[in-house]
C-alpha cells in the first residue's frame, strides 16, 4: 500500500486519558496510476507512532484523494478530490463512517458555472457564516470562491488569488494544502514546482482577508531535493509542528536543519 498525496491530521488537547489524541486520516492505493485511492484512518498519542484502523479503507465507496477536513457544528466536512480531479464533499460525525453528498458546484463570479476540467486540492475554511474554497486548475493558480450553504460556491474573482512563482520551488506550479487563522492572521500551507521537474517543495503565505496574500520571502520550507510537499501546519498546544505527506509521512519542528 502507499499513500497518495494530501491527508489530514487533527489534534484534540481534550482528549480523555488513554484516549489516541490525534488522528490521521490519508489515500491508500495499489501505487498504480489507475488504482482506486481509498480513505484510510490512523490514531496516535504522540502524533509520531500510528495505529492503522482495524477495518481500513475506512470507505471505499469512491476515489477519495488529496483532502481536508473541517470540524464544524459537531459534523466532519472532508473536502476532496474525486477521480479526474473533481472537488467533491463527503461529512462524517465520527471521522470512521462518510457519506459522499456530491461533486462540489463552483461557478464563476456571475454565476456561470466554470469551465469543464480539473478542479483539485480543496481546501475550505469556515469563518462567520461562510465558508471559503480555495482550489487548484492544473496547478496554474489558486483561486477562492465562497458559499453560504456548501450548495453552490460563487468566485470572488475570476483571476486567481495567488499564482505561481517567482521563486523557483513554485516558479510554474502552485496549490494549496491549509488555511488557518492565527493570532488575527490567516496562513497557508502551499507547495509548488517547476515545469519539467518531479520535484514538489513546501511553503508558507499569510494574508490579512483571505484575498490578498504574500509568500515567505524564506520560501522553500525545506529544500526542493528532498520532495516534501502537501504540507500541514498541526499545533500541539506547545507548538506547531509541520507535517509533509506525499509520498511519505513526516514530521518537522522549528528549528529543525
Amino acid at each position: 500500500m502507499k499513500i497518495r498525496e494530501r491527508g489530514w491530521i487533527m489534534f484534540d488537547r481534550h482528549a480523555s486519558a488513554g484516549t489516541p489524541a490525534w488522528r490521521m486520516w490519508y489515500t491508500g492505493y495499489d501505487g498504480t496510476r489507475e488504482g482506486q485511492k481509498k480513505l484510510g484512518l490512523a490514531t496516535s498519542h504522540d502524533g509520531l507512532q500510528w495505529t492503522a484502523h482495524p477495518e481500513n479503507p475506512i470507505y471505499d465507496d469512491v476515489w477519495v484523494e488529496d483532502f481536508m477536513i473541517v470540524p464544524h457544528n459537531g459534523t466532519l466536512y472532508m473536502f476532496a478530490e474525486g477521480k479526474a480531479d473533481q472537488a467533491q464533499l463527503l461529512t462524517s460525525t465520527d471521522g470512521i463512517v462518510w457519506k459522499r453528498i456530491g461533486e462540489l458546484d463552483v461557478r464563476m463570479a456571475n454565476g456561470k458555472p466554470i469551465e469543464p476540467g480539473p478542479y483539485g486540492t480543496p481546501t475550505a475554511h469556515f469563518e462567520n457564516g461562510v465558508w471559503y474554497l480555495f482550489y487548484e486548475r492544473q496547478d496554474k493558480g489558486i483561486w477562492l470562491a465562497t458559499s453560504h450553504d456548501l450548495q453552490v460556491w460563487t468566485n470572488v474573482s475570476d483571476d486567481p488569488v495567488m499564482v505561481p512563482g517567482p521563486d523557483e520551488f513554485d516558479l510554474d506550479l502552485i496549490a494549496m494544502n491549509q488555511v488557518f487563522k492565527y493570532k488575527g492572521r490567516y496562513y497557508a500551507s502551499i507547495h509548488g514546482s517547476k515545469a519539467g521537474s518531479k520535484l514538489w517543495a513546501s511553503g508558507i503565505a499569510v494574508s490579512n482577508d483571505l484575498r490578498n496574500w504574500q509568500k515567505y520571502p524564506g520560501n522553500p520550507l525545506r529544500p526542493i531535493s528532498e520532495n516534501k510537499s502537501s504540507g500541514l501546519f498541526i499545533h500541539d498546544g506547545k507548538q506547531f509542528r509541520f507535517y509533509t505527506m506525499h509520498d511519505q509521512v513526516q514530521v518537522h519542528f522549528r528549528g529543525e536543519n
